[in-house]
C-alpha cells in the first residue's frame, strides 16, 4: 500500500475503529491521533519519497501498578500498557542500512553489517536498533535495512519506559517488514529486553518490555525464562478514579548505577543464601539467615531484599483485590508498595536536598486523604509517581501538582488493551 492509500484506509470505519481501540473513543482524541499519523505520513514521504510496502507500528507505553523491582530477581509485576504510544512508519530498502528520523532528535544512518555491540554506542538510539537486529538475526529472524520516521508520545523521563517502547517497535518494524508479523510477544518483548541490557548497557529487567508488548492490564510472574502473563479485565475509570501519572521533573542526570545497586544488591543478598537470585530461596528462609546476609551484604541489601518478599506477596494480593472488585484492597496493597519503596528499597531520591519524588507522594497523600492511593513509579530517583485519584478530585490534584512541578506535570492516562501493533491494515494488503 502506498501513502493515499493508507491515508483512505486511516480515515475509513476501520481505520477508526481501531483508533478508538488504541486511543479510546473520544471525538477529540480521535481527530487528534488521525492528524498525528496523517503528518507521520507526510513526513516519511518528505524524507524518502517512495512509499511503497510501508507499515506502521504501535507500541505503548506501560506502567507498574505493583511490583517495583522485582522482575530482575525473578519476581512478580503487575503493570499495564497505557494509552501514550511510540509510532513507526517504515519501509524496506534492498541493503542492510537504516536510516530513521524521531521527531526532536538529529537523523541516524546506521549500517547492519555489524551486528555485535560496538564500542562508544552505548546509551544511544543505535545501540537499540542493533542489538534489535543482533538479537533476531540470532533467533533466525531475517533482518534488513528500512527507511523510517518516529514520533512519540512516551517522552523519556515520562516514567512509562520510552526505551522499551522504542524497542519492542523496532522488533515489530523487523517483524512486520521483513518476517510477515509472526513473533510472539513474549519473544519480541525478551529480544527488546536484550538490546536494552547488552547493547545500550542498562541492566534492566523484562517487565517495562512486556507490559508494552503484550498490552493490556496484566499480571506477570518471571519465575521462568518464559514469563506466566495473566490478563486481567478492570475499569478504573468506569470505578470513578483516574491513573495518573506526575512528571516531577527532577534531574535523572546518570541514574543507571543507582538503578543497577538495587539489582546487584538483592542478588548479594540472594549469593549469601547460596542463591542466584532472591525468588530461589523464601522469605522463611532469608528471614532465618539475616545476621549472615547482613554481615556479607549490608544493610541496605537486607532492607532492599525484604522489600522484594514482601513486594512479591502484595502482587498476589493485588490481584486478588481486583478480581474481586474490592478497591479498598486493591488500594491498600497499592499504598503499602510505595511506603516499601520508600522505606525498604529507598529509590525515591538520589541526593538529600533534592527530593522531588518524596515531596509529590506527600501533597498527594495530603489531596487523596483516605482515597485512592499514590506511590513511585517505575525506576524512581527521579521521575515519576503513580496515583489513583477520585474523578471529583482530578482538577485539584492535578492543580496541586501542577503549581509544584509546572504545568502539563501530570498525564491522565487509560489502560489500553492492545500491545504492540500493525496500526494499520493487514499485511496482505499492504
Amino acid at each position: 500500500m502506498d501513502y493515499e492509500g493508507y491515508r483512505r484506509w486511516l480515515n475509513s470505519a476501520a481505520g477508526q475503529i481501531l483508533l478508538g481501540q488504541l486511543y479510546g473513543r473520544d471525538e477529540s482524541a480521535l481527530r487528534a491521533q488521525t492528524a498525528r499519523y496523517e503528518k507521520l505520513l507526510n513526513s516519511h514521504r518528505a524524507a524518502y519519497g517512495a512509499g511503497e510496502g510501508i507499515c506502521l507500528i504501535s507500541a505503548p507505553g506501560r506502567t507498574e501498578i505493583v511490583g517495583n523491582h522485582t522482575d530482575h530477581n525473578r519476581g512478580r509485576v503487575l503493570a499495564a500498557a497505557v494509552n501514550l504510544d511510540t509510532l513507526a512508519l517504515a519501509s524496506p530498502r534492498g541493503d542492510l542500512v537504516v536510516r530513521l528520523i524521531s521527531e526532536g532528535y538529529a537523523p541516524l544512518t546506521l549500517d547492519l553489517g555489524q551486528l555485535e555491540p560496538k564500542p562508544g554506542e552505548n546509551g544511544t538510539t543505535a545501540a537499540l536498533i542493533r542489538g534489535v537486529a543482533d538479537r533476531m538475526s540470532a533467533l533466525g529472524f531475517v533482518i534488513g535495512g528500512f527507511n523510517a520516521v518516529v514520533t512519540s508520545q512516551v517522552m523519556p523521563g515520562s516514567g512509562l519506559s520510552s526505551s522499551a517502547a522504542f524497542e519492542v517497535a523496532i522488533a515489530a518494524v523487523f517483524d512486520a517488514l521483513f518476517n510477515g508479523f509472526n513473533m510472539g510477544a513474549g519473544l519480541r518483548a525478551q529480544v527488546g529486553q536484550y538490546a536494552e541490557n547488552v547493547h545500550f548497557g542498562k541492566p534492566s529487567g523484562l517487565m517495562d518490555q512486556m507490559a508494552s508488548s503484550v498490552g493490556g492490564l496484566v499480571a506477570m510472574d518471571f519465575a521462568k525464562d518464559s514469563p506466566e502473563v495473566e490478563a486481567l479485565s478492570f475499569s478504573f475509570a468506569a470505578s470513578g478514579f483516574r491513573l495518573v501519572v506526575a512528571d516531577t521533573r527532577g534531574n535523572h542526570g546518570d541514574l543507571t548505577p543507582a538503578y543497577s545497586a538495587i539489582q546487584s544488591e538483592m542478588q548479594a543478598a540472594a549469593r549469601a543464601m547460596g542463591a542466584h537470585v532472591l525468588r530461589e530461596r523464601g522469605k522463611e528462609d532469608f528471614i532465618r539467615q539475616l545476621p549472615e546476609i547482613r554481615e556479607k551484604a549490608g544493610d541496605r541489601a537486607v532492607l532492599r531484599a525484604l522489600h522484594f518478599y514482601n513486594e512479591n506477596e502484595r502482587v498476589g494480593q493485588a490481584v486478588a483485590a481486583l478480581e474481586a472488585a474490592d478497591l479498598d484492597q486493591f488500594f491498600s496493597r497499592v499504598t503499602e508498595s510505595g511506603l516499601s519503596s520508600w522505606m525498604l528499597l529507598q529509590n525515591l531520591y538520589a541526593e538529600p536536598k533534592a527530593q522531588p519524588l518524596a515531596l509529590a507522594l506527600a501533597v498527594a497523600r495530603e489531596v487523596l486523604k483516605s482515597e485512592g492511593a499514590c506511590r513511585v513509579h517505575g525506576g524512581g530517583f527521579a521521575g515519576t509517581t503513580l496515583n489513583f485519584v477520585p474523578s471529583d478530585k482530578l482538577e485539584e490534584f492535578t492543580r496541586r501538582m501542577d503549581s509544584l512541578f509546572g504545568p502539563g506535570s501530570c498525564y491522565v492516562l487509560d489502560v489500553r488493551a492492545v500491545g504492540a501493533t500493525l496500526a494499520g491494515p493487514a499485511l496482505d494488503s499492504l
